[in-house]
């Protein structure tokens, strides 16, 4: 989720607003660092109804998605997850396979799904890799905080939000 320079307008009061999080546990103290910083930035605008999912990796996040859309319940469902080459499988298929999913679960359900699934091209267990992207995930999940909002307005504009 390479979001733009454009800030959201932040012009509404998104109180009400209700967001399903799904993690993904693999590389979980990595992963976990996107839900750390999405939190804090949407609990400063309000939003603190923000009920956390965890699945076991990312390949089951669309069929989490997919689920938590069918109930209603939620204004916006984002996912977090690490997909990294193991060597055993093509991770840029499995990834292509998970984002795809999602984006059809937010066609289908037109409840935005929004994503901080991450693919590296390499990924190593050593401390460089696993600092870079410790700092990435915080990063990425203020930017997916910024993205929430901004289609937090979108949606209330066309009437599929709750607000204050």
């Amino acid at each position: 989720m390479n979001q733009p320079s454009i800030a959201p307008q932040f012009g509404g009061d998104f109180s009400n607003a209700r967001i399903a999080y799904i993690e993904a546990s693999w590389h979980n103290d990595i992963v976990s660092q996107a839900r750390t910083s999405f939190t804090e930035k949407l609990n400063e605008r309000g939003i603190t109804d923000i009920r956390l999912f965890t699945v076991p990796g990312s390949l089951e996040i669309p069929l989490q998605t997919k689920l938590l859309a069918k109930t209603g319940e939620y204004d916006i469902i984002i996912a977090a997850g690490l997909i990294v080459d193991g060597g055993i499988y093509r991770h840029d298929f499995v990834a292509s396979t998970v984002l795809d999913a999602m984006m059809q679960v937010s066609l289908d359900s037109e409840i935005p799904v929004l994503s901080v699934v991450l693919t590296p091209i390499h990924f190593h267990e050593h401390k460089d890799h696993q600092d870079f992207f410790f700092n990435h995930f915080l990063k990425k999940g203020e930017e997916a905080a910024n993205a929430c909002v901004m289609m937090l307005e979108n949606m209330q504009a066309v009437g599929k939000v709750r607000s204050s």
